[in-house]
């Protein structure tokens, strides 16, 4: 459909275009993505005089029509598209962890995964990552059984670092009552071996791990279709990497 039929507001459009009235008729499902993402937005830009389609076709334009590039992309990074201020861009951040948090939920990847090996784990991670610019560092939370229960971003840091406590892991850990955690985090550089850094925080989230009694099994580190296991290196024994 054009951009903004006539250049009217949404409200004078015809009744089927408009994409509350279009929904309510015929289905989610009929919308384009511009059309869904409008209703996200709800207003258009009132100082350029755009609709919210208007906005919304802007928006993914900016991020080449991506939903992958667009749901992983940063607060700052969405205000950077005309129209979109700090209120909107929480509104599709919120929007699109939804759908994640459904997907987890309620039979998604999440629910029927098993990780058995640290190679599970990788593969699972690694497309999740693929797109993300910014290292994120993830704690998975395995029960007695050492059966998955959910995962929690614990950090996202700049472009190649992540700032990560041993406090705010376990904090979530002792929370959700885990009675173990796996880490992991990427490397957007796609060289997953791990830096002075990594070893460190590992070392120390491993002391903390013995002390409070919820043992680190693995802290994995992902890269561009590669990734390094701490356990498979022999790096969680003594030594400690």
């Amino acid at each position: 459909m054009p951009a903004s039929p006539y250049n009217q507001p949404i409200k004078d459009w015809p009744e089927a275009e408009r994409p509350r009235e279009r929904l309510l008729h015929f289905g989610e499902a009929s919308l384009s993505e511009a059309q869904l993402l409008a209703i996200v937005l709800r207003t258009g830009d009132p100082a350029s005089k755009a609709s919210a389609v208007d906005v919304a076709l802007g928006l993914l334009g900016l991020f080449d029509n991506d939903l992958s590039a667009l749901s992983n992309a940063t607060v700052a990074e969405l205000c950077k598209a005309p129209g979109i201020g700090p209120a909107k861009a929480c509104e599709i951040k919120a929007a699109f962890e939804l759908g994640l948090r459904r997907l987890q939920k309620q039979g998604g990847p999440f629910q029927q995964q098993q990780f058995r090996c640290s190679e599970d784990v990788a593969n699972f991670y690694m497309p999740r990552f693929a797109d993300k610019k910014r290292e994120q560092f993830q704690v998975l939370m395995l029960d007695r059984k050492n059966r998955f229960m959910r995962d929690v971003m614990i950090s996202q840091g700049s472009l190649d670092a992540s700032v990560v406590h041993p406090r705010e892991v376990f904090n979530t850990a002792i929370r959700d009552s885990a009675a173990a955690i796996i880490c992991v985090h990427n490397h957007p550089s796609g060289d997953p071996q791990p830096s002075p850094e990594d070893r460190a925080l590992t070392r120390r989230l491993l002391d903390a791990g013995e002390t409070i009694g919820i043992p680190v099994l693995d802290h994995i580190i992902v890269g561009r279709n590669c990734y390094v296991s701490f356990k498979d290196e022999g790096w969680l024994t003594s030594g400690r990497g």
